[in-house]
């Protein structure tokens, strides 16, 4: 098992949310930002002493919008974790920001704080649906962005994609995808929307406001994604993400692979030990707790061997090369078939049916698979 430690960092501000989000963001003035970073410096000060066992390999700045904050507020969190951590020399930085928040000049800021991976939220490049959406950009904004990424000397850029938007069509998404691999980024992440209840694209539907596609229109979109990015020398390497031989994202694969990862700030979460803990949603509580020496930490959880095996097979099989039984076997002392002998017809039926493929031991889920991932994922929860 891999021994390097992730880290994602939280960073809750936008410029407003867009109306899909279902993530904990919200806009604030610069004396906000402010304390919200000093108080992420506390958490890192209070909870390395307990983690720096194994060097770190992966920094993942999330949100929200990591682009609002300075050069030097990102420069005040990497040099914390390099006081309080051991960084790999190959460590992956990733930030993730949005187009029409960055500038030549912030870029280039960035790269020289050493963040070395950028992750655009481009979501579409149709102007139309990025009103829809609610995104502060427009489609020549995203163009911009990466050729500023590029000038400040980013090699390693990855573009999310968004698709089964209402109004989208089948034009519309082939549009997107043809001018983000014009743009060739190394890699590019392409998610179908999700509709959660308490947004405002929520209402939007439920009120008849807006019509969403048809579940055959979604998978229609997702296919002809998985074709364009094929076709243009990009390896899916997870359902919903491809890349450039080399350059999967490190970060994410330590989700989907069940690897330690430790989170800071606000409703950031962590794996440890077999421990899954959580922070606070709120950032009041958030800054309280440590203007107070308090951790901001609300949840924990010590997974039961059942289930570890479960979150091994079901993010497992979220890759294209799926889980390996020898590796089942190692880690938790058992056949995988013996654990899952009473789900074993259903499982040999999406065997039989070509969803499921079992070769080289390894279980995988075919191209086809991937559309009912959900109901095979099933099986082991």
């Amino acid at each position: 098992m891999d021994q390097t430690l992730g880290i994602y960092i939280h960073i809750p501000f936008c410029i407003r949310k867009c109306s899909y989000c279902g993530f904990v963001s919200q806009a604030a003035d610069e004396e906000m930002k402010g304390r919200y970073v000093d108080c992420l410096l506390k958490e890192i000060e209070r909870r390395a002493p307990a983690l720096r066992k194994n060097p770190v390999d992966s920094i993942f700045f999330g949100g929200g919008t990591p682009s609002l904050l300075s050069v030097q507020q990102i420069e005040a969190v990497l040099a914390r974790l390099r006081l309080r951590f051991c960084l790999t020399e190959d460590c992956e930085i990733t930030m993730e920001a949005n187009p029409g928040t960055v500038s030549p000049e912030s870029l280039a800021g960035y790269r020289s704080a050493g963040v070395n991976r950028l992750s655009f939220g481009v979501q579409s490049m149709n102007d139309g649906l990025l009103a829809g959406l609610g995104r502060i950009h427009r489609a020549q904004d995203a163009v911009q962005s990466v050729c500023w990424a590029r000038a400040a000397g980013f090699d390693n850029l990855n573009l999310d994609l968004m698709f089964g938007i209402p109004a989208q069509d089948m034009r519309l998404w082939t549009h997107t995808l043809q001018e983000a691999a014009a743009l060739s980024p190394e890699h590019i992440s392409f998610y179908s929307l999700q509709v959660e209840e308490g947004t405002a694209l929520y209402d939007d539907i439920k009120y008849g406001r807006m019509q969403p596609l048809t579940d055959e229109e979604d998978r229609q979109m997702y296919h002809e994604g998985l074709s364009w990015l094929k076709s243009r020398g990009y390896e899916q390497y997870e359902i919903s993400n491809g890349a450039k031989p080399g350059r999967a994202c490190r970060h994410n694969l330590k989700y989907w692979t069940m690897q330690e990862y430790a989170g800071f700030g606000l409703a950031a979460h962590s794996f440890l030990s077999g421990v899954r803990s959580s922070n606070t949603e709120s950032l009041f509580d958030y800054i309280k707790a440590l203007q107070a020496g308090r951790l901001p930490t609300v949840w924990s959880h010590a997974n039961t061997q059942e289930e570890m095996m479960e979150e091994f097979v079901f993010t497992g099989l979220r890759q294209i090369c799926g889980i390996s039984l020898a590796e089942f076997r190692q880690r938790f002392g058992v056949d995988f078939h013996q654990v899952y002998q009473a789900q074993e017809e259903e499982l040999q039926a999406f065997c039989r049916d070509g969803f499921v493929c079992e070769s080289g031991g390894r279980m995988y889920l075919t191209e086809r698979g991937m559309d009912i991932s959900n109901r095979i994922m099933a099986l082991f929860v």
